[in-house]
């Protein structure tokens, strides 16, 4: 399942990058090669003086894909990397978001039945309500109720390691929203490191640029930074906020099990007691 979720995402991204990749070259490719233009009444216009006249801009298309004639691959591949890297963000976000809910982690059909079989001193029937429903719960409380023999501290070392064990795995998944926030700024500083490449290359080549061609390398290495920036803030706050929602919810599990083993425990010193007596 994991592998067939990654050749997917792979896919869309492969998608994202080569699409676009071509449709913009084929543009380039369908312009005309003639100069010969004409104005609106139909009369001959220099090809030399229609480039010299004003034309307005791009817009984001042009900052991502560049000037016709103009493109450059390490820039839209820095921008589809950065498409890439929001579009994961998103996928992780999403599925931690649902790994960490209650009845995932905590089902309460499984608390009910293992409380019922406690209160009753049937730790097999405990035992089979956790193999009938595989969670994260039933894991702490498997953990418990196999040393169930080796006395309270063991159990309660195992419960423990158990609850670490179970937030490593959480960790471990949710780790891949901070890579994707980290990822964004890197983009977008490499983005910028490339613009003001372009700036320095075209003042060193030949005669002065016009304004207007710097402002377009300056602008890509803005925008590219404000990319990654718009990436990383919300992938990071979303990090912590379902960090922070997983770890309280691990505690929350490592108590009722342990609130499961305490009355148990209890039951054994009164019994204990009463033979003692």
């Amino acid at each position: 399942m994991k592998l067939k979720k990654m050749v997917i995402v792979a896919t869309v991204l492969a998608g994202l990058i080569a699409i676009p990749l071509a449709s913009a070259y084929a543009a380039d490719g369908a312009q005309p090669a003639s100069s010969a233009l004409t104005d609106a009444n139909g009369n001959a216009v220099n090809g030399n003086a229609a480039a010299a006249a004003p034309q307005s801009g791009g817009g984001f298309m042009e900052v991502v894909f560049g000037k016709p004639g103009n493109r450059s691959i390490v820039g839209m591949l820095l921008w589809f990397a950065l498409f890439g890297d929001g579009i994961l963000a998103i996928y992780f976000c999403i599925d931690s978001n649902i790994l960490i809910k209650p009845e995932k982690l905590m089902p309460q059909r499984l608390i009910d039945q293992v409380q019922n079989a406690m209160a009753e001193g049937d730790i097999i029937a405990a035992i089979e309500a956790c193999k009938n429903t595989p969670s994260a719960m039933s894991n702490i409380l498997m953990a418990a109720f196999t040393h169930i023999e080796d006395g309270y501290e063991t159990i309660q070392e195992a419960v423990t390691a158990a609850s670490d064990l179970e937030q490593e795995k959480l960790m471990q998944r949710l780790t891949w929203i901070s890579v994707c926030s980290n990822l964004g700024p890197s983009l977008g500083l490499l983005g910028t490191v490339q613009g003001m490449i372009l700036t320095f290359d075209q003042l060193s080549s030949g005669p002065a640029p016009q304004p207007s061609e710097l402002a377009g390398s300056i602008g890509m290495a803005l925008w590219t930074t404000a990319a990654g920036l718009i990436v990383s803030i919300p992938s990071i706050t979303m990090f912590y906020s379902l960090r922070n929602n997983a770890n309280r919810r691990i505690l929350r599990m490592t108590a009722v099990t342990m609130e499961f083993l305490n009355s148990l425990r209890n039951v054994e010193v009164a019994a204990e007691g009463a033979e003692e007596a």
